[in-house]
């Protein structure tokens, strides 16, 4: 079989520790090109992993034995390049969030449409075993009719983990990143319970502050670094999302979900990951998953699904079209923190997930 030759569009810490490693581990890719905005980063994978260093995404764009791109740049290009990029005959895998408007959400996955090639985003939470266990539990009835949720994704921030750490990461400009800590994490946990669910969202009310996170000058950062949101899915379950930068102890992703037979705790305790409580007091704890594991201890699985896709020709769990309800949702989240509004959203009605 004739191997997928990939270019990576951004060398960041993302594509350092997840995409290109995982990339090189998959015995139908051979990595060819890499550019990123400074140069050594570049340069530094294809030392490492071998491949030539391209001087702007354009030259990989154009050419023609390069079959996709990934893309791990600001936030505000990636829309703009995975048009173009699918437009140019490359397949797309693209980190979230998708884009930075609802607009280029959509064009994104009508292009993929019209020109047939694979678009994926980056969710890497719906491939985590602990969530694939949790969805089978919740549809084998474990915890009987879902009736709400609360779900939580606190870290201490991008200037923590970034490839280029400190307190001027292009996340907290809004020029580069576009949205704040609800493009971040938000969509993440709106993704998620939407998968674990099969639910789309489809009203949200929501709150955004910037609290605490400050550039280098002093000055408040220009997006907000917390979320809350009171969100409805297409059943009428009913739920909390918390989000945030400003959690300056251990990162918490936490999932609890309210059924009539009982709850489920989804935690990011190794010695406590998924836990089921029944209404009867009952309590099972299932250890062989793990929300947390290090990335680099274990493959989120994103690559093998964006060349399995590819390679078979099929739709995959991480479509641009399966994402595009949570990112509707997120900007939703956006315009009713602006206009003090519950926001409904019609198109999400319509959609299986």
């Amino acid at each position: 079989m004739e191997k997928i030759n990939i270019g990576f569009i951004g060398c960041g810490k993302i594509a350092q520790k997840r995409h290109i490693p995982e990339a090189s581990k998959n015995e139908n890719v051979n990595i060819v090109a890499y550019c990123n905005r400074t140069v050594e980063k570049a340069e530094e994978m294809a030392d490492m992993y071998g491949g030539s260093v391209y001087s702007n995404y354009q030259e990989i764009l154009n050419d023609s034995g390069i079959d996709a791109v990934v893309i791990s740049v600001a936030n505000i290009l990636h829309g703009e390049i995975a048009i173009e990029a699918l437009k140019k005959g490359k397949h797309v895998l693209c980190e979230k969030p998708m884009a930075t408007t609802l607009e280029e959400s959509i064009e994104m996955v009508k292009v993929s449409k019209d020109t047939g090639k694979v678009l994926n985003i980056a969710h890497n939470q719906r491939l985590k075993p602990i969530h694939l266990e949790a969805k089978k539990l919740i549809r084998d009835g474990a915890i009987g009719k879902v009736l709400t949720f609360s779900t939580i994704f606190g870290n201490k921030g991008p200037e923590e983990w970034s490839s280029t750490p400190g307190k001027d990461v292009w996340f907290f400009y809004e020029d580069a990143a576009g949205i704040g800590v609800m493009g971040d994490l938000g969509i993440h946990k709106i993704d998620l319970i939407s998968y674990l669910l099969d639910e789309k969202v489809i009203e949200v009310m929501s709150m955004m502050e910037t609290l605490d996170k400050k550039s280098s000058s002093g000055d408040f950062i220009s997006v907000d670094d917390n979320g809350v949101s009171i969100l409805k899915l297409s059943n009428n379950i009913m739920g909390t999302m918390s989000v945030s930068w400003t959690h300056y102890g251990a990162e918490d992703k936490s999932t609890i979900i309210y059924g009539k037979k009982g709850i489920m705790y989804i935690y990011d305790d190794p010695n406590n990951p998924l836990k089921v409580i029944n209404s009867d007091g009952k309590t099972k704890i299932y250890k062989n998953s793990f929300v947390n594991v290090k990335e680099e201890e274990l493959s989120s699985g994103v690559m093998d699904v964006f060349i399995k896709g590819i390679l078979n020709e099929e739709d995959t769990i991480l479509s641009g079209e399966k994402i595009l309800p949570a990112m509707r949702a997120v900007f939703a989240s956006e315009e009713s923190y602006q206009n003090k509004k519950l926001i409904n959203i019609p198109e999400n009605k319509r959609i299986k997930i």
